[in-house]
C-alpha cells in the first residue's frame, strides 16, 4: 500500500495555479479509479481505494503548502505507512513546463511543501513525481531588498500562485495526465523501475 500525496494550497483562489499541480494529479487519479470518498481527516482531504487491484491512499494536505508535512505525518502514522512507501507529487519550477521526472529521495530544493514533509517525517526517503511548471521570463527570486536592476523582474511567488493562462488549459491537462501516469507506473513497478522507464524520455 502506498500513500500518494499531492501538494497544493486549499481554496478556489489557487485551484488553477502552477503550485497546485499536485492537487490536480490527485484529482485525476481519483477520477480514473473512481475513488470519490474524500473526507477531511488529519489536516487534509483523504480517500482510499483500489488502483490496479491494490488499495492505496490519496491525500491533499489542506493546511497550506508550508504546513503540508503535518497532514502527511499524521496520515502515514495512522495507517502505518513508512516514508519509503510515500509518493509526493509537486510542482517543479526548475524544470521547463511539461517535463515530468521521478526522484527516489533527496532534499527539498527550496520547495516549502517538501521542506515541511521532511521536517515532520524526520526522513527524506520518499519518492517524488516532479511536475515541471517552468518559470516566468527572466524571473529572479529577490532576497531582502531588491537591487534597482531587478525591481521589475517577474515575481516567482506571484507566478506560482496565479492561474495558468486559459490558453494553456489543454497543455496543463496533458501534463496532469502524464504525471498521473507516472504515479501509476510507480505503484505497479516500483520507484527504480519507474525511473528507468520514464526519466530518460523526460
Amino acid at each position: 500500500m502506498w500513500l500518494i500525496v499531492g501538494l497544493g494550497n486549499p481554496g478556489p483562489t489557487y485551484e488553477r495555479s502552477p503550485h497546485n499541480m499536485g492537487f490536480r494529479v490527485i484529482d485525476e487519479l481519483s477520477r480514473r479509479h473512481r475513488i470519490d470518498s474524500f473526507r477531511e481527516k488529519t489536516g487534509g482531504m483523504f480517500a482510499s481505494g483500489n488502483i490496479n487491484g491494490t488499495r492505496h491512499l490519496l491525500l491533499k494536505p489542506m493546511q497550506y503548502m508550508n504546513l503540508s508535512g503535518h497532514a502527511v505525518q499524521r496520515t502515514a502514522a495512522f495507517h502505518k505507512v513508512e516514508p519509503s512507501s510515500i509518493v509526493v507529487v509537486h510542482d517543479e519550477i526548475d524544470f521547463g513546463f511539461g517535463r515530468v521526472k521521478i526522484k527516489p529521495d533527496g532534499g527539498h530544493g527550496g520547495h516549502n511543501g517538501l521542506r515541511s514533509i521532511i521536517q515532520q517525517l524526520a526522513a527524506n526517503d520518499f519518492a517524488r513525481v516532479r511536475v515541471g511548471v517552468g518559470r516566468p521570463d527572466d524571473a529572479r527570486v529577490r532576497v531582502g531588498v531588491g537591487r534597482p536592476d531587478d525591481d521589475h523582474a517577474p515575481d516567482v511567488v506571484d507566478f506560482l500562485l496565479s492561474d495558468f493562462p486559459v490558453s494553456m488549459e489543454r497543455e496543463v491537462e496533458d501534463l496532469t495526465h502524464r504525471a498521473a501516469d507516472a504515479v501509476e507506473v510507480i505503484l505497479r513497478d516500483g520507484v527504480r523501475s519507474a525511473m528507468n522507464q520514464l526519466n530518460e524520455n523526460n
